[in-house]
């Protein structure tokens, strides 16, 4: 019988900033909100992620103009796994103007074909792969986990600085584990499903229960249910989900009539949810919930500022609420497809994804959305 294995696509998100920030954008006294971002910040890992990626140097990090942060995840698998490189699931650029008052989420494609520039840390040569193994290329060889995950993180980020000439003000990195905490420290979030998707992990039985099973990508099924259990179907409609049913409806592309892209949205939306629910009245008034969101947020990152504090970071874009939020997609929502060395299907990114990535680059993304904007994703 072949051996239980589990895939987890692992989301980074942006819930340090709405998280420390809550009481600065409630009205907090200055003394209460302070305590609060020390309680979040005191416990959150903090390493080097960026290298020539990064905006700093001998003229510091300057996050008084337009910030560009590197968001990812990473698909961690068991290590009884026979597969042992760590890709990155989810790569998504937080773009934030000179103004302050705006929010941009750009996904990249995990699938895109990119050219990976050396790394010498882990003796890569340089080669064409999908931009998601690029993580791997760092993650690869020797060291602790967080070195390993540093490592993978900076390659990534050196990989898309060379492609789009972004510099980055600061990177983060958050694992399956942390993000489930965020989520359930809140008590749940709003969700609406659009599209209706079958689950590739969970189960369900007939009295309602629900059992986390595994993906078999060979086999193309769910593994691991007992019996009496189905693949769990997120139906149409709004409501309340748990941390459970938000991550996995999170993580399904293969039920989806635009596959990843769908997933892309939906992992956006699903960013964009905790942000509201972060800064609800339910969860402000409730010291509790709020302690327990805070400590949650903090644990959950490997943060990378550039050697900014990350205080600066939190007051620089309290003016950034949830419905600032806009959910940027790359080739207009559709797949373009490409075989890449290894002849396998990859996906390139069509010209004017990359005049939209430049004008990230440039501060000037506003102005690009308004001439072009079918790049604007659905926001629920």
């Amino acid at each position: 019988m072949a051996s239980k294995r589990r895939k987890d696509p692992l989301w980074a998100r942006i819930v340090l900033i709405f998280g420390a920030v809550l009481l600065v954008a409630s009205g907090g006294t200055l003394v209460a909100a302070q305590t609060l971002i020390a309680s979040a910040t005191s416990s959150i890992t903090t390493d080097s992620l960026l290298d020539a990626a990064g905006a700093g140097g001998d003229e510091g990090n300057d996050i008084s103009g337009a910030v560009n942060m590197l968001l990812a995840g990473i698909d961690a698998r068991d290590k009884d796994s026979a597969t042992t490189s760590v890709l990155a699931d989810t790569i998504i650029i937080l773009h934030i103007p000179e103004t302050h008052d705006q929010a941009y989420l750009i996904s990249i494609p995990r699938d895109w074909s990119v050219q990976i520039p050396p790394y010498e840390k882990t003796g890569f040569q340089g080669g064409i792969q999908k931009i998601n193994s690029s993580f791997s290329v760092g993650y690869d060889g020797d060291g602790s986990e967080q070195e390993k995950r540093a490592r993978g993180m900076e390659s990534l980020a050196n990989t898309l600085n060379k492609i789009t000439g972004i510099k980055f003000n600061g990177a983060a990195l958050i694992d399956f584990g942390g993000f489930e905490k965020i989520i359930h420290a809140m008590g749940g979030v709003d969700m609406c499903v659009d599209e209706q998707a079958t689950s590739i992990h969970l189960g369900i039985n007939a009295e309602g229960h629900l059992y986390q099973g595994w993906y078999d990508e060979a086999a193309d099924q769910v593994r691991g249910l007992p019996a009496g259990y189905e693949p769990y179907v997120h139906k149409l409609g709004c409501r309340k989900m748990s941390s459970t049913l938000a991550l996995d409806y999170a993580r399904i592309r293969k039920s989806l009539s635009d596959g990843d892209y769908g997933r892309q949205r939906h992992q956006q939306q699903l960013m964009k949810a905790i942000a509201k629910q972060a800064t609800s009245s339910g969860v402000l008034t409730d010291l509790g919930k709020l302690n327990g969101l805070v400590q949650a947020a903090g644990e959950a990152f490997i943060l990378d500022t550039q050697g900014t504090p990350v205080v600066d970071f939190i007051y620089t874009l309290k003016g950034v609420a949830a419905n600032d939020l806009m959910l940027i997609k790359t080739n207009n929502g559709q797949f373009r497809s490409v075989t890449d060395a290894n002849g396998s299907s990859a996906e390139t990114l069509d010209s004017l994804s990359m005049d939209m990535l430049a004008a990230a680059k440039d501060g000037t993304l506003g102005t690009f959305l308004i001439e072009n904007p079918t790049f604007i994703a659905k926001s629920s």
